[in-house]
Order: C-alpha cells, then sequence, then structure tokens
C-alpha cells in the first residue's frame, strides 16, 4: 500500500490513513501521545466493516509525520487538522479523540469551518486543563510532568516500556490481564515519532487550557473515561469538562484505564457506534 502524506503550509509531511468510500461520512481519528495513527486500527477496521470512510493521521513529529522541531503545540496541531480535512473536503465528519487527540480535537472543532463536523468524541481526553492552575486546583501538579521530561531525556527507550506495561493500561494492578502485544505496540509506534517534537508535546498536552474550546462548541460531545485512568484522572478531566459543554455526555466505566478502547474494544466500539449513529 501506498504510503499516503499531505504537504502542510510549513512544507510539514503529514502522514495519514484514507479507508473507505469517499462519499461515505467520515470518521476522523486523533492519537495520543507519543503513538501514531496505527494507535486506532481496531477502531478503522471496525467502522469500515460499517460502511464509514475512516481516517488517521500522525500528529506532526509523531509516526511517520515529518520530525518536526517547531510547531508543536495544540493551536498548529488543529491547523494541520483543518488543512486535512479541506485538503480531503472532509463534511458532515465525526471527531474522535484519545488523550492529547482530545485535545487536538475540540481545539479543532471549536475552530471548525461550518459543515465539516457533525459530532465529537472525546477518550480518555486531556481538557480542560491536565495542569493544577488556580481554576482547577484537582489537576495534576507541574512535578508529574517535570518526572515525564526527566524519564524522557534520560531513556526515552526504557519509558515508552515502564508506561504501557504499567499506568497506561492498567497492567499495574493486580489481576490485571497484561497483554505484551499492546505493550510493544506502544513502544513501536512511540520510537517510530521524533523525540524533539515528543518532547514538547508534554507541554502541549500538560498546560494547554481548554475551557474556552469547549464552551465554544454546541454540537454533540460524547466523553468516555475510564474510572481506574491512571494517566488522566478522570475528576479533574472529563468530570469537568462536560460541565463547560453544551451539548456534552460523559459515559464512564468502572475499573477501565486510560487505554480502555484498546484493552476493551468491543465495548468502547459499540458505545462509540450507537453515539455516531443515535
Amino acid at each position: 500500500m501506498a504510503m499516503t502524506y499531505l504537504t502542510l503550509s510549513d512544507d510539514t509531511r503529514l502522514f495519514y490513513k484514507d479507508w473507505g468510500p469517499k462519499d461515505a461520512q467520515p470518521i476522523v481519528f486523533h492519537h495520543g501521545w507519543p503513538l501514531s495513527a496505527d494507535d486506532w486500527d481496531n477502531q478503522m477496521l471496525f467502522f469500515l466493516d460499517k460502511g464509514f470512510r475512516v481516517i488517521a493521521h500522525d500528529r506532526r513529529g509523531h509516526g511517520r509525520s515529518d520530525q518536526t522541531d517547531t510547531g508543536n503545540d495544540m493551536d498548529t496541531y488543529a491547523a494541520d487538522v483543518a488543512e486535512l480535512a479541506e485538503a480531503l473536503d472532509l463534511k458532515n465528519a465525526i471527531h474522535i479523540g484519545h488523550s492529547t487527540g482530545g485535545g487536538e480535537v475540540i481545539r479543532y472543532v471549536a475552530r471548525s469551518r461550518p459543515g465539516r463536523v457533525a459530532k465529537a468524541v472525546l477518550i480518555g481526553a486531556v481538557p480542560p486543563i491536565m495542569l493544577a492552575t488556580a481554576a482547577y486546583p484537582g489537576g495534576l501538579p507541574m512535578a508529574v510532568f517535570d518526572g515525564f521530561r526527566d524519564a524522557f531525556k534520560q531513556n526515552r527507550a526504557q519509558f515508552f516500556l515502564d508506561v504501557p506495561s504499567g499506568p497506561f493500561y492498567g497492567f499495574n494492578r493486580e489481576g490485571a490481564e497484561v497483554s505484551e502485544g499492546l505493550i510493544r505496540n506502544w513502544w513501536r509506534q512511540g520510537m517510530a515519532g521524533g523525540a524533539k517534537a515528543q518532547y514538547d508535546c508534554i507541554t502541549a498536552f500538560s498546560e494547554t487550557d481548554f475551557t474556552e474550546d469547549l464552551k465554544a462548541v454546541s454540537l454533540p460531545v460524547l466523553l468516555l473515561h475510564g474510572e481506574d485512568d491512571q494517566v488522566v484522572p478522570i475528576d479533574a478531566s472529563a468530570r469537568q469538562a462536560v460541565k463547560l459543554l453544551s451539548n456534552g455526555t460523559l459515559k464512564t466505566y468502572p475499573g477501565l484505564s486510560h487505554g480502555l478502547f484498546a484493552t476493551h474494544p468491543d465495548v468502547v466500539n459499540a458505545d462509540l457506534l450507537a453515539f455516531i449513529q443515535g
């Protein structure tokens, strides 16, 4: 299969997948940090089989996209999505984002042209803001993200084993059914990306405040979140974000982790399909 790229306005090459009938309703998937479009393979195959057009891109600096040393911020990420939507002429699309990708989705949707977006889904997503602030005192302290940066600089390869082996999928919980395949696939995706872009993205996903974006979106938004999310704790994220949305719905999953759509795809896919078709 040929590799598909879009050259953006700043000459960055963005890798993307675009499967299915071009006249079908598009579903666009936005991956988390530090991964790639491959994280959505299960969902893309599922919705392709349901007759949808499915699209996923590697965020700039991640996966097969150019390893940018600039533009690794939420405003640029959202602008990149806008260029992709324009190039593919996506209309009435469903945008689904996980973690960092959820932030990218809500910022893009808040600024999108009329007719481009029908609905949005945020899964284990970072909005309104991960960092503890005066407005959101329940967020995580800066020391947590400084720890990410230190571990990243010290030994990125080991860090990218420790995260999926532990909190990301809840594999550090007693009785967890550990998938070595998920761990290795997470590591593979992470190590394919650019270190500078991934390092910068820690600031982007932790310090970006999405309050005004959430307030600006009036179309239907579904928030899905694991109640045992150790990476993006639910009380400081989804339970705050849904209060800021005029047309938001929150569905939570007892005992499930940050990577719930990978560990429990049948459960999550069914809920996504019901929302999309509803």
